[in-house]
Protein backbone atom coordinates (compact mmCIF):
# COMPACT_ATOMS: atom_id res chain seq x y z
CA UNK A 1 0.00 0.00 0.00
CA UNK A 2 1.07 3.42 -0.55
CA UNK A 3 1.08 6.30 2.02
CA UNK A 4 -1.46 7.80 0.84
CA UNK A 5 -3.72 4.55 0.97
CA UNK A 6 -2.82 4.46 4.23
CA UNK A 7 -3.16 7.57 5.55
CA UNK A 8 -6.96 7.52 3.69
CA UNK A 9 -7.61 4.67 5.76
CA UNK A 10 -6.37 5.47 8.87
CA UNK A 11 -8.58 8.71 8.59
CA UNK A 12 -11.65 6.42 7.57
CA UNK A 13 -10.54 4.86 10.62
CA UNK A 14 -10.83 7.25 13.12
CA UNK A 15 -13.79 8.89 11.30
CA UNK A 16 -15.99 5.87 11.70
CA UNK A 17 -14.89 5.63 15.42
CA UNK A 18 -15.31 9.37 16.04
CA UNK A 19 -18.95 9.53 14.27
CA UNK A 20 -20.28 5.95 16.35
CA UNK A 21 -18.95 6.68 19.48
CA UNK A 22 -17.99 10.19 20.37
CA UNK A 23 -14.93 10.65 22.43
CA UNK A 24 -14.35 13.55 25.26
CA UNK A 25 -11.98 15.92 26.55
CA UNK A 26 -12.12 18.19 29.32
CA UNK A 27 -11.95 22.09 29.11
CA UNK A 28 -11.45 24.05 31.95
CA UNK A 29 -13.03 27.65 33.05
CA UNK A 30 -12.34 30.10 35.42
CA UNK A 31 -15.85 31.03 37.20
CA UNK A 32 -14.39 33.31 40.01
CA UNK A 33 -11.50 35.25 40.64
CA UNK A 34 -11.01 37.46 43.65
CA UNK A 35 -7.42 38.04 44.53
CA UNK A 36 -5.20 35.17 44.91
CA UNK A 37 -8.65 32.81 45.22
CA UNK A 38 -9.56 31.41 41.90
CA UNK A 39 -12.57 28.57 41.38
CA UNK A 40 -12.77 26.80 38.11
CA UNK A 41 -15.13 24.21 36.63
CA UNK A 42 -14.09 21.29 34.71
CA UNK A 43 -16.53 20.14 31.66
CA UNK A 44 -16.30 16.92 29.73
CA UNK A 45 -16.96 18.00 26.23
CA UNK A 46 -17.43 15.33 23.48
CA UNK A 47 -16.17 15.82 19.93
CA UNK A 48 -18.33 17.56 17.46
CA UNK A 49 -19.77 14.83 15.09
CA UNK A 50 -18.84 16.83 12.11
CA UNK A 51 -14.98 16.69 13.39
CA UNK A 52 -15.38 12.82 12.50
CA UNK A 53 -17.73 13.29 9.27
CA UNK A 54 -14.50 15.54 7.74
CA UNK A 55 -12.33 13.16 8.40
CA UNK A 56 -14.20 10.28 6.66
CA UNK A 57 -14.59 12.16 3.66
CA UNK A 58 -11.15 12.86 4.23
CA UNK A 59 -10.11 9.73 4.24
CA UNK A 60 -11.95 8.53 1.31
CA UNK A 61 -10.50 11.21 -0.96
CA UNK A 62 -7.37 9.80 0.10
CA UNK A 63 -7.94 6.65 -0.48
CA UNK A 64 -9.77 6.79 -4.04
CA UNK A 65 -6.35 8.97 -5.12
CA UNK A 66 -3.44 6.28 -3.66
CA UNK A 67 -5.86 4.08 -5.92
CA UNK A 68 -6.28 5.78 -8.90
CA UNK A 69 -2.29 6.44 -8.82
CA UNK A 70 -1.68 3.63 -9.60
Amino acid sequence: MRALQIIGALLIALGLWVLIRPPSYTREQNVLKLGDVQATVQHQQPVPGWAGGIALGAGAVLLILGFSRR
